[in-house]
């Protein structure tokens, strides 16, 4: 990939021809959402390959034409990684729907700001992201209080998601309150991911801290796993009682 990969800033000069509103951290969002995996060169740095830079235009221009949130484009994208057809929607005509016709999502009005389905760069006030989220104000205000929420004045897309489970929660009964058992929880785990990958991290060089991320991936997807099969059982017990 050396020999072909692109800097992010060549990445952008090239998107920017298309896109006018993609900016350097519009595209390391898009890679925090998984849309996109570039490699990274011996001294850490990102490099596109050609197909990371198509990938990254196929997203741009879903948001821009189509008007789709990331989680659609996602399973777009996941569909034509597995080489299966992706469905669009067309109008009577058999046409792909013009921008006028598919420019409501989850009952936007044409033309207003919907920050959940058409996401740039992120960075959200409060209110912004109560919108994006789903989030009435005061929710929004008590999450952050019991800290499942991190942020004062502007969120990231890390907030983001965040604060769209916790709206799925409130939604199915919990409170802002009990959410900090989950807080609670992934604090415990992340000092004990800490405290095994610690030795590599110590080692200062590219090699040892990779292995260290993909350690610590590993061991997050095997604890919640684990912690999903205990769940499972628990409620299995309760479930045919």
């Amino acid at each position: 990939m050396a020999a072909e990969g692109h800097t992010i800033g060549e990445v952008l000069n090239r998107l920017k021809q298309e896109f006018d509103d993609v900016s350097i951290s519009k595209i390391r969002f898009l890679e925090s959402e998984g849309l996109v995996r570039p490699g990274r060169s011996e001294s850490g740095y990102r490099q596109f390959s050609s197909e990371d830079v198509e990938r990254l235009r196929y997203v741009l221009a879903a948001q821009r034409d189509r008007y789709l949130p990331l989680k659609v484009i996602k399973d777009e994208l996941s569909r034509l990684d597995a080489g299966l057809p992706v469905d669009i929607e067309v109008n009577g005509s058999g046409e792909a729907p013009s921008s006028e016709q598919t420019n409501t999502h989850a009952g936007t009005p044409s033309g207003s700001r919907d920050p959940a389905g058409l996401l740039t760069d992120i960075a959200l006030d409060r209110g912004e992201l109560a919108h994006a989220s789903g989030l009435e104000r005061p929710e929004l205000d008590e999450l952050i209080a019991n800290g499942i929420i991190e942020g004062d004045d502007l969120f990231d897309g890390a907030a983001l998601r965040t604060a769209r489970v916790a709206a799925e929660l409130l939604r199915r009964g919990l409170e802002p309150r009990h959410l900090r058992a989950y807080r609670l929880g992934a604090e415990r785990e992340a000092d004990r991911i800490g405290q095994l990958v610690a030795p590599l991290l110590r080692q200062r060089n590219p090699e040892s801290r990779r292995t260290a991320t993909s350690r610590a991936e590993e061991l997050i997807a095997l604890g919640a796993q684990l912690q999903r099969l205990i769940l499972e059982e628990r409620l299995a017990h309760l479930l045919r009682s």
